[in-house]
């Protein structure tokens, strides 16, 4: 994986007859730091005694030139990057004290200079990526204190861009050291320790990636399959750097949450690997850790075609995972299947969705509909009962496609629910009863809270009463939350110590252990949750400022045991866990057809 690792000073990264020259993806992330991350490594470094450590960094060296080497700078863009312009800093600020007679000073200068471009042919040493104008910012700066020639009329707005900023920070904290200030900080960063990683492969640098706790911020597989991408696409398909990340952006826009975009290209190759185009040689599952070598093999295969592939199904996957904002056919008459997929943490099953809207669009909606309502009752049962293992989830989704990929005949409601209700891999109706009937909220607070909005759902009596309970806030916190009628917590409150224990707080702190998390102590509420711990008769008159009922009088079907109660004790919590329990299994039998 390492073909070497040592340790330098930055002295010896940046020294003068160096001719390593380190290129940063053309499009990779851009340069991110901030005015904390500027401030913080200039503190560590002026606060040091010598020997300052600021990480490691991953290069990948394709050895094609020993008499002019370069190597792409992976991880550590971040670092290498603000030192180069603290340097070219101290080489303006330098610059406006040297005297004519000052041979030393000048010397210093030439060194600072052939530190930021290379001697033997005056071209950068570090080359930084095109996004953002990262490329041509840095140019600028460099022209702006002499160091190079560079002119681009095109380039706006430079002062708003973080390469200049950054320029811009340093100067105006270093701008009043002395001459004999600003030498000292030159030896402390020239003193400053860096590891050097250099690997032969993008995936070689992305599995170091999960060992290595680096200060910078390590690319994702997303970054590094992003730049085999398009490095390939300019060699083998004719397409600029240019064209192609516009085309790229399809992806990211479709999907832009890099936890998304990551499942997404291990579940393209799950879904798809069936397929003589995307199987990779012994790859039986995309995992975190193969997943680059397997894109490595499809991009070098045939890069045209793996993109398109990558564009088209990163539209479908959009519709899946992103049901809120649905507005084509088929999937808008199934949103709120898809909705209460999401809502049931089902990830693991969009790898099989991908396959089925892929190749089967001609299906009736209804088959859609009973599909994904499978899949709801399917994984609330099995996050409930935690079996099957979270660790074979993707492989019976795997498992599956392989099967409907190889018989077409399967593809039909019956056969998938004989699959899906299969005892290896399908929670019984007495385990999941059981599990129902115990400290549900404790086992697991998502799936009671999908379990609570479904009853209220299928048994509500109104439809002028709708509440969406996974509506969030401008904080992006839900707006219901789950509440204890009986309080959880240590101290309990003498009056519910009265109600449920006739003041025994012994007794009162075995029941609730036994009974808070129970289904039929739970409700959901809009009210603040520092209320919880109000007397019963509080929590169920409770209005808002404009009088409106928002505690247990709320008109909720969950409510309505609440509503009509005067106290509540320990046989209430059990009648209604039963009660709750038997709607739950109803709602979310599945008939084994």
């Amino acid at each position: 994986m390492i073909n070497n690792a040592n340790k330098y000073l930055l002295s010896e990264i940046f020294a003068p007859d160096n001719k390593t020259k380190y290129i940063i993806p053309k499009f990779q992330r851009e340069y991110i730091w901030n005015k904390d991350n500027w401030e913080e490594l200039l503190n560590d470094v002026l606060e040091s005694d010598g020997n300052h450590f600021i990480g490691s960094i991953i290069c990948i060296n394709k050895g094609t030139d020993t008499f002019n080497p370069e190597l792409e700078l992976i991880d550590g863009q971040q670092r290498l990057t603000t030192v180069s312009l603290v340097f070219s800093v101290i080489y303006q600020l330098l610059k406006d004290k040297i005297k004519d007679n000052d041979d030393e000073l000048k010397s210093e200068l030439t060194n600072l200079k052939w530190s930021l471009i290379l001697k033997h042919n005056k071209n950068l040493r570090i080359e930084l990526s095109y996004q953002n104008n990262n490329h041509q910012d840095y140019q600028a700066v460099l022209s702006e204190i002499g160091v190079i020639d560079f002119s681009d009329t095109s380039l706006k707005n430079i002062g708003n861009r973080r390469i200049y900023k950054a320029y811009k920070y340093f100067l105006n904290k270093l701008e009043n050291f002395s001459e004999k200030e600003l030498f000292g900080l030159l030896e402390k960063i020239k003193a400053t320790m860096i590891v050097k990683i250099e690997v032969s492969s993008h995936s070689d640098a992305f599995l170091l990636f999960e060992s290595l706790n680096n200060r910078g911020v390590p690319l994702s597989a997303i970054d590094l399959i992003k730049n085999k991408m398009l490095s390939e696409l300019e060699k083998k398909a004719g397409l600029t750097i240019d064209e192609s990340f516009t085309k790229w952006n399809k992806i990211i826009n479709a999907l832009p949450e890099y936890t998304i975009q990551e499942r997404f290209i291990r579940q393209f190759y799950n879904a798809f690997k069936s397929s003589a185009d995307i199987k990779v040689g012994n790859y039986s599952k995309a995992t975190r850790s193969n997943i680059i070598k397997i894109y490595e093999t499809l991009i070098a295969k045939n890069p045209t075609y793996i993109f398109d592939q990558l564009i088209q199904k990163s539209s479908i996957y959009n519709e899946l995972v992103f049901p809120d904002d649905l507005e084509l056919e088929p999937y808008i008459s199934i949103k709120a299947e898809l909705i209460d997929l999401s809502n049931v943490q089902a990830a693991p099953a969009y790898a099989f969705l991908l396959f089925l809207f892929s190749n089967y669009k001609g299906q009736e909606i209804s088959f859609y509909k009973e599909i994904i309502r499978l899949l709801v009752k399917y994984f609330i049962r099995r996050n409930i009962t935690d079996f099957p293992n979270t660790r074979n989830l993707d492989q019976i989704f795997i498992d599956i496609v392989e099967e409907l990929h190889n018989d077409k005949e399967k593809v039909n409601i019956k056969y998938l629910v004989e699959y899906f209700t299969n005892n290896e891999r399908f929670s019984p109706k007495d385990k999941f009863e059981e599990y129902l009937n115990g400290d549900l909220y404790e086992m697991n607070v998502e799936a009671t809270r999908f379990i609570l909005s479904k009853i209220e759902e299928v048994k509500r009596q109104t439809k002028e009463i709708n509440p969406n309970f996974w509506q969030k806030d401008r904080s992006n916190k839900l707006i219901w939350s789950i509440e204890h009628v009986f309080p959880e917590g240590k101290n309990i409150p003498k009056y519910w110590l009265e109600m449920i224990a006739d003041g025994d707080r012994e007794k009162a702190e075995a029941l609730q252990e036994k009974y808070v998390h129970k289904l039929g102590n739970l409700t959901l509420t809009i009210y603040n949750q520092s209320l919880s711990n109000f007397e019963f008769i509080k929590k169920r008159d409770r209005k808002d400022s404009k009088g409106k009922n928002i505690g247990y009088k709320n008109q909720l079907f969950l409510n309505n045991v609440l509503a009509i109660k005067d106290e509540w004790k320990i046989n209430d919590i059990e009648n209604r866990t039963k009660e709750l329990v038997s709607i739950a299994l109803e709602i979310f039998d599945i008939d084994r057809k």
